[in-house]
């Protein structure tokens, strides 16, 4: 460890400070019996102080680590949606035959209370997606994937996401349905069975992307609700949804 750093400058002055006041009282005062007994009853205290202060401070120091840990994940989460996850999930949402089941579940409002986020995640924990997705739809959905690679590549090098273990499986499916699709040429002329198998990693998404969704507008409703209010503005299961303010 080098010399120069502050904390070892830091402590080689407080150690000095602390022997040249013990110093100076023991010139002063002359009692060395007294000044010897105070600094062992101080030592004696010294681990228990030691411990007080270490899980107060080491408590402190991890809230504040975690709120910002959540913060930059956030910010790498709305980046996302902002960027790729929006409009994905408007294309997939209207192909979902079973979306009126649900959409007033995803309508979000500035009323809505943890318990109510909590509750609409129960309901669609049983819902069971579907997307019908002909030859057209996947061809186009194919062409709109690989146009994100890039960044999807650029998002996924980010370290915070590796704290993330859902939105880290939302990436994984993503670029697996990426991978799948690009390895068809002509998707007019796929079997049934290859067409349900890609329905299977299209459906895959569009669950995952649903869930990380409604836990993004949680934290946008808690935290910034001026990004929050845009979100709603731009909901994408929100028939009724308009970026212009009314």
């Amino acid at each position: 460890m080098s010399l120069r750093t502050w904390e070892v400058r830091l402590g080689i002055v407080l150690v000095a400070s602390s022997i040249a006041i013990y110093s100076v009282k023991h010139l002063l005062l002359g009692d060395a019996e007294n000044t010897y007994q105070y600094i062992f009853n101080a030592l004696g205290f010294l681990p228990i102080n030691v411990l007080l202060v270490t899980l107060i401070l080491n408590q402190l120091l991890s809230v504040r680590a975690k709120r910002d840990r959540l913060d930059k994940l956030n910010m790498v989460i709305g980046t996302f949606f902002s960027e790729v996850g929006t409009e994905l999930l408007t294309i997939l949402s209207d192909r979902d035959p079973s979306l009126p089941e649900i959409r007033h579940d995803l309508v979000v409002t500035n009323a809505w209370t943890p318990e109510k986020f909590s509750e609409v995640r129960d309901r669609l924990r049983h819902h069971t997606c579907r997307v019908t997705a002909g030859a057209a739809d996947l061809q186009e959905l194919c062409r709109y994937l690989k146009e994100q690679r890039g960044f999807l590549l650029r998002l996924l090098e980010n370290p915070v996401l590796l704290e993330h273990e859902s939105f880290t499986d939302l990436l994984r499916a993503v670029f697996h349905l990426t991978e799948e699709l690009e390895r068809r040429g002509d998707f007019a002329g796929l079997p049934a069975s290859d067409v349900e198998h890609l329905a299977g990693d299209v459906e895959r998404v569009y669950g995952r992307l649903i869930g990380e969704w409604l836990a993004y507008m949680e934290y946008l409703q808690r935290n910034y609700p001026y990004l929050f209010s845009l979100a709603m503005r731009s909901n994408p299961f929100d028939e009724t949804a308009s970026p212009v303010v009314r």
